[in-house]
């Protein structure tokens, strides 16, 4: 027998119309690339978003379309977010900080027919043009005064909006129909797409909503520092229609200063963003000599890596809760999230950093294990270490177009490529990427905790931990470290930080000082660059 409940799709359209209905005058916040701050609400979101769909509409764009984007936070790039989902289109956000053969790749691989693009991407998008065969449309994303001279090939964001009435009706349609494509970095081979739907994408804002998971709330002004390119900023965007939160959208502008000043000046209570962005932000405040307890934010969120515990540690030592959450494109993105449990809350702050330095706890509908080298499940102890697998319904089924082939196994797990722990509680705890993970004499050793342990010295500003080819041990780590300016730490000084805090076998053959250290296009470290270079530096040194 069924129960007698309405069966409504839970379509991305629904969450903007409940947020134009029960939140019109929360604010959005805008720095576009031209310039002037933007003032708007979910009230003048959702009239855009519909005037904008009824554009695309008029551009040939029907359901199952990929439209492309390349572009910043801003409230342009917002309104797309509803305006092709709405209609039953695909929105392709495409991550402009790849290199220009990804991009070409990505694009032509998505088959988007519609690309929208800030003006700073013009020359990007100039050099990809004659390189994609199903492109109709190019769009800038930006008004007539803005528009680049003599370019009749161009089409102005602005002007096709405003020769629209807003009066759609937004369409109903099956909830599993494909909302958003994005395309993981590529650091193994080429980008491969993850595909999105209305089903998964709701789901995954009400665990953005929910008090043990992001606890995003009315209550909030969010400073949205991860890009809109980035996961779907991590699901922000559609959990703030949900509960109606103001949102602050800072551009391209991601420098310490420029986040600091907006923050304080728009009173925002959370931010989210990738530790280097933290890092930036507190070498700004030392740098300028500011305290840190001005900050105004109540949580901060730090996801993308593993968050180093001195970064965690200097934002609770300025009133802020940081905290982690863990997940990936294929997981849409959050999976987990490290919460503190009751009997947590009264530890000093060494105990809650413990639990904090961890990637959390599985949110209700998300389920992991760890298996071995054989396959078989390990025991959630603590100790024991695997590849760690996951299920759930805003968990990918497959890359787009096939790529990669059947991705999950019998049982509908897939492989996320993270080495972990899973302790008694429930908490997961990284120690690499499984194709960073150091092997040495037959034992694997952690990079992120040599990473986070070497932070804790006051002159490392950033560090990476690399294999490299050992004669006897097969491999060895090779520590990469770039120091604060002004400061000049010795080797022995930072592996003296170490020695207490790892296993002895585990300290780093050799402690190297370079100027900076390659990221990915999303701001991780891009450990595949450095082995290239570091490989045989044992070897040779």
């Amino acid at each position: 027998m069924f129960g007698l409940m309405q069966d409504r799709p839970l379509l991305i359209s629904s969450l903007l119309t409940h947020a134009e209905r029960y939140h019109p005058a929360s604010e959005i916040v805008s720095v576009p690339c031209e310039g002037p701050v933007v003032r708007t609400d979910w009230a003048g979101i959702a009239r855009r978003a519909r005037q904008m769909a009824q554009a695309l509409q008029r551009m040939g764009v029907k359901p199952g379309d990929r439209v492309a984007t390349l572009a910043w936070n801003t409230h342009r790039h917002l309104e797309l977010y509803y305006a092709v989902a709405g209609i039953g289109a695909v929105l392709h956000t495409v991550n402009p900080r790849l290199y220009p053969e990804q991009i070409d790749y990505i694009l032509n691989h998505g088959g988007a027919e519609v690309l929208l693009f800030d003006l700073p991407f013009l020359p990007l998008v100039d050099a990809q043009m004659d390189k994609l065969p199903t492109l109709r449309h190019a769009v800038v994303m930006t008004d007539a005064a803005h528009m680049p001279a003599g370019r009749d090939d161009l089409v102005c964001y602005e002007t096709v909006l405003a020769a629209e009435d807003g009066a759609l009706v937004w369409p109903s349609f099956d909830e599993r129909q494909a909302s958003g494509l994005c395309y993981t970095s590529g650091t193994t081979g080429n980008p491969k797409g993850v595909l999105y739907s209305h089903r998964s994408t709701v789901l995954h804002a009400f665990l953005c909503c929910a008090a043990d998971g992001l606890h995003l709330s009315r209550a909030d002004a969010t400073l949205l520092a991860v890009p809109l390119f980035h996961v779907n900023a991590w699901g922000i965007p559609y959990a703030s229609a949900m509960c109606g939160a103001k949102l602050v959208l800072p551009g391209l502008k991601l420098d310490g200063q420029s986040l600091y000043d907006l923050a304080r000046a728009e009173g925002c209570t959370l931010s989210l963003g990738v530790p280097t962005v933290w890092i930036g932000l507190f070498k700004y405040l030392d740098e300028a000599g500011i305290d840190p307890a001005t900050l105004p934010f109540e949580r901060v969120l730090i996801g993308g890596s593993a968050a180093p515990r001195a970064l965690l540690r200097r934002f609770h030592e300025a009133g802020v809760h940081a905290f982690q959450a863990w997940g990936m494109s294929e997981t849409s993105p959050v999976a987990t999230v490290a919460t503190l449990l009751p009997h947590q809350q009264a530890l000093g702050l060494d105990g809650k950093l413990d639990v904090l330095t961890r990637q959390g706890r599985a949110m209700f509908g998300v389920e992991l294990k760890i298996v071995g080298e054989d396959g078989q499940e390990l025991p959630q102890d603590g100790s024991a270490s695997g590849e760690l697998k996951v299920r759930g319904p805003w968990v990918t089924s497959g890359y787009y177009g096939g790529v990669g082939g059947q991705v999950l196994d019998a049982d509908g797990w897939f492989a996320t490529g993270d080495v972990a722990r899973i302790d008694t509680e429930g908490f997961v705890t990284l120690t690499d990427r499984a194709k960073d993970v150091i092997k040495s004499g037959g034992e694997w050793i952690s990079s992120i905790d040599l990473e986070n342990a070497a932070l804790g010295h006051p002159a490392v500003e950033a560090a990476a931990v690399i294999g490299v080819y050992h004669e006897k041990w097969q491999e060895r780590p090779l520590m990469l470290v770039v120091r604060k300016r002004d400061t000049a730490p010795e080797p022995a000084e930072i592996r003296a930080v170490l020695e207490d805090k790892v296993a002895h076998w585990w300290l780093p053959d050799a402690i190297v000082f370079v100027d900076s250290l390659p990221l990915t296009a999303t701001g991780k470290l891009d450990k595949k660059a450095m082995r290239a270079v570091w490989k045989d530096y044992l070897a040779t040194a």
